[in-house]
């Protein structure tokens, strides 16, 4: 495989292999670099968070969506393709399983499971929708999915009501997302740029929602 060849026709916004043909797309990526610079703030102002590493790994993980999806709206090759969507799923991943293992209190086994069957639904999701109708969203369904079991499942109201509303969130840039190239003839920079935007106050949400919701256990712990 080409890892340099290019990969072009995905969004609305680029019409040419161009580094600069994509200028929307590839500068709201600054907005997951805010996302994970504003997660560390609050890390680092909150004393009781210094042996608090899972955060830490998310805030990295933030910073790399951003610079993973600014080297493919610019290079638009395959390996910056794999720079892009190899960070989203690492941190996919890690943040469902914190979720659930230190926000719900699920077991290691049924965290496991958990993420067993969603990345089994993944590739399922795909195969089974018109990848260009959803323009390859659905890929990204478990996650959300996944946001509003969570937000069901919390008994804490405040935490019920930040899932939900990061749930919502999430589905409005999904929106966007799967709408980019449907609106192109209307908008001529699509609405990709707006799923960046939206995604990145998600990242943002989920990182201090982990937090302290491990914090909190910590604490009921130590009593």
């Amino acid at each position: 495989m080409d890892l340099h060849a290019k990969v072009l026709g995905l969004y609305c916004e680029r019409v040419g292999e161009g580094f600069w043909d994509e200028p929307v797309n590839a500068l709201t990526n600054l907005a997951f670099l805010l996302a994970a610079w504003l997660s560390w703030r609050v890390w680092r102002e909150e004393p009781r968070a210094r042996g608090d590493r899972l955060t830490l790994v998310l805030i990295l993980l933030t910073a790399a969506i951003g610079l993973g999806s600014f080297a493919f709206h610019t290079f638009a090759t395959r390996w910056a393709l794999l720079a892009d969507t190899i960070p989203i799923l690492i941190y996919m991943l890690t943040a469902t399983g914190a979720i659930f293992r230190y926000g719900l209190g699920w077991s290691r086994l049924g965290v496991a499971a958990l993420l067993v069957v969603f990345i089994a639904s993944m590739p399922t999701l795909m195969a089974l929708l018109p990848p260009t109708r959803f323009q390859f969203s659905q890929g990204y369904w478990p996650a959300w999915f996944a946001l509003v079991g969570a937000a069901w499942l919390v008994h804490a109201p405040d935490k019920r009501r930040h899932l939900t509303g990061t749930a919502g969130l999430f589905a409005i840039s999904l929106v966007f997302r799967t709408l980019d190239r449907p609106l192109c003839p209307y908008a001529p920079f699509g609405t990709h740029f707006l799923w960046h935007l939206f995604n990145a106050v998600v990242l943002f949400r989920v990182n201090t929602w982990l937090l302290y919701s491990r914090l909190d256990a910590a604490a009921g712990g130590a009593r």
